[in-house]
């Protein structure tokens, strides 16, 4: 397959500031013009010396003509600089919102398998990359190229030994820079791995750090943190190291353009082909033709840079989207089915999480799923909520396969309450309002109170108005869960499914939890996924999922005289019960001791 080209989708995020970017151009070509000026002016107060006894008002016309030149280099170059750099900065937020908007349409368990880091670093790191070289090459690279080719034709007009004399050190210069050039592309990929390895091992050291010191593994952990920062360390300086003498030699040979303007203007003076007042403008222009070009080696280095941050971020751009009806469909109930489904995260896995599960869930019904660790409940919840499509099979809800149904509508129906439950950088009030943005200030106290959320709340100095970065300091796991509970009630979603909810609670707390989910899944379609038995035995059917299939379902007392894996979780569970009440017990008797 065809690699994409970088700069055309670089390019394909700059239509909204074609005409800057053209512009930008245009105004660094005027500057480049501008900047000759001087030249020509310092040319002619020379000329002026030599040929006969300047005035001082001659002297003063060419000097203004000199500084008009450079004022319009700097006028046209602020201009082009300007502009290049709202056209980069325009790009960049076109990259940013596309990629948002691509995460929001592609499978949201996709979106979770990628670690917050890469993430990070691709959307805000590696994007930001591309703004500085952007900005400059936009209009500098045209300029800088343009540049040497119109002294060199003006040199042409003059006398063409001596335009050739001026780029006697290019391909010397040329031959140098191929040679230090030729592993670069691989060099420079080798860098890059490198570069995200050390990333990666400082972001795992550094998120780390409290379990490396509770089980006192620092010694370890710095010893693979150190080894890589300084294997990273080793191959940059022995990638600088060996290209160092190639790049001293290009810098030092490269600007020496005298070398060849001066013994061959001499040369040409001498036999009467070459005027004084032309050597002399020889050389001038001759020193012009170099500063572009030395800027070239810095445009390589910065066009690498773009390359890999822009191929990143297409990675995320060109993500698989879940397929969207458009339609809203009209469901007859709320009724949720399972129907031979079959799935894996890889196609190519063998092996799938789930393999021919089918299971129906009425509505206003309280189902519960259970099962040993890894056997496929949570991955069962999410695909009701379409973070991934099913390989084969289908869910329905109220008889309507949910691909039939658009995502704005799904997540309309459904409510998910998960144990990891984000509290984003604003008020509580806000937190909760997220459930339903329409919603009053006495809506939200209304959920609030219904979640059990009103007591701790109160507590707090700013009451619902305390910032979530704040208060997530000061509430416990539970606390969290219940503004997530209170979320979910504002939302009002006929489907409710609770993964894990009570995952933070502690017995004590779990009476307040179970009231809270209680207003929550009034009339609903529940669906719970839980590890403690004792908070779904009343669920009026239970699905025992074990290895990515269904079991067995029925009620607690079925399932309890009937399936010989639930009876043992059962048991294990009330053992488990048995040692926390004598834990709390044991801790009243010491407090009161």
């Amino acid at each position: 397959m065809k690699e994409k080209n970088w700069t055309g989708t670089l390019l394909s995020f700059a239509s909204r500031c074609r005409g800057k970017m053209i512009l930008s151009v245009i105004c660094a070509v005027i500057s480049v013009f501008g900047g000759l000026v001087p030249y020509f002016g310092v040319y002619k107060i020379i000329i002026l010396f030599i040929e006969a006894q300047p005035t001082g008002g001659q002297i003063l016309f060419w000097a203004a003509v000199s500084l008009g030149g450079h004022m319009v280099k700097i006028l046209f170059h602020t201009i082009s600089t300007i502009l290049s750099h709202i056209s980069a900065y325009t790009v960049l937020e076109n990259i940013r919102l596309r990629i948002a908007e691509k995460l929001m349409h592609a499978p949201l368990g996709t979106v979770l398998n990628e670690t917050v880091g890469k993430m990070k670093n691709i959307i805000i790191d590696r994007v930001e990359t591309i703004e500085i070289p952007l900005a400059h090459v936009i209009p500098e690279l045209f300029s800088n190229l343009l540049l040497p080719i119109a002294v060199f034709v003006y040199l042409c007009t003059i006398d063409w030994r001596m335009a050739l004399a001026a780029l006697v050190t290019v391909p010397i210069a040329g031959i140098s820079v191929v040679l230090m050039m030729r592993n670069f592309n691989k060099q420079y990929n080798d860098y890059m791995e490198a570069s995200n390895h050390v990333n990666s091992v400082i972001v795992e050291y550094t998120e780390g750090i409290e379990v490396i010191k509770a089980f006192n593994q620092s010694t370890t952990s710095y010893e693979k943190f150190s080894k890589a920062v300084n294997a990273f360390k080793d191959y940059t300086l022995e990638w600088f190291n060996s290209t160092w003498g190639m790049m001293n030699f290009t810098v030092a040979v490269l600007p020496s353009s005298l070398l060849g303007t001066v013994p061959i203007g001499m040369a040409l003076y001498l036999n009467g082909s070459l005027t004084p007042a032309a050597f002399t403008m020889c050389i001038i222009l001759s020193l012009g033709i170099v500063a572009p070009l030395m800027k070239f080696s810095i445009f390589v280095n910065d066009a690498k840079a773009m390359e890999y941050a822009i191929k990143d971020a297409d990675k995320l751009l060109n993500l698989p989207a879940l397929r969207n009806e458009k339609t809203p469909v009209t469901l007859s109930n709320y009724d949720v089915t399972f129907n031979n489904v079959r799935f894996s995260y890889n196609e190519k896995q063998k092996d799938h999480v789930l393999s021919d599960v089918s299971i129906n869930m009425p509505q206003n019904s309280f189902s519960a799923l259970i099962g040993p660790s890894g056997g496929g409940k949570s991955t069962m919840a999410r695909l009701i909520a379409r973070f991934w499509d099913v390989n084969s099979g289908s869910i329905t809800i109220g008889g309507v396969d949910i691909r039939q149904i658009p995502l704005s509508q799904l997540l309309k129906i459904v409510s998910f309450v998960t144990q990891d439950n984000f509290l984003f950088n604003c008020s509580l009030k806000e937190n909760i309002r997220l459930g339903n943005p329409k919603a009053t200030d006495e809506e939200v106290y209304e959920a609030a109170k219904a979640a059990k959320c009103d007591t701790f709340i109160a507590r707090l100095d700013k009451g619902y108005d305390t910032p979530a970065g704040e208060a997530g300091k000061r509430l416990s796991g539970g606390e969290k869960q219940r503004i997530a509970i209170a979320r979910a009630i504002l939302k009002n979603a006929p489907i409710v499914i609770l993964d894990e909810a009570s995952a933070f609670i502690d017995p004590e707390n779990e009476e307040k939890i179970q009231k809270s989910i209680s207003a929550l899944v009034k009339d609903k379609t529940l669906l719970v996924i839980a590890h403690r038995l004792s908070t779904v035995k009343n669920a009026g059917q239970i699905i025992l999922l074990d290895k990515g299939q269904v079991v067995q379902t029925g009620t607690h007392e079925a399932l309890l005289n009937t399936n010989s894996l639930y009876a043992n979780m059962w048991k294990a569970h009330i053992n488990a019960k048995s040692w926390t009440a004598a834990g709390g017990h044991a801790r009243e008797v010491i407090k009161h001791a």
